[in-house]
């Protein structure tokens, strides 16, 4: 089953994404921060 994003999803994780970068003081703080998102998020996942 293919899941299609929507527009206001993808401008909604893009805004995620922003606050993250706002509250970093730099790439390697916001790399660890994006990548605990997605761990956190691998795990809630259900593969077809």
């Amino acid at each position: 089953m293919v899941e299609v994003m929507t527009d206001k999803q993808f401008k909604t994780i893009l805004e995620m994404v922003d606050m993250i970068l706002d509250g970093c003081k730099d790439l390697a703080e916001a790399k660890e921060k994006v990548q605990k998102l997605i761990e956190n998020q691998g795990g809630n996942k259900k593969e077809d």
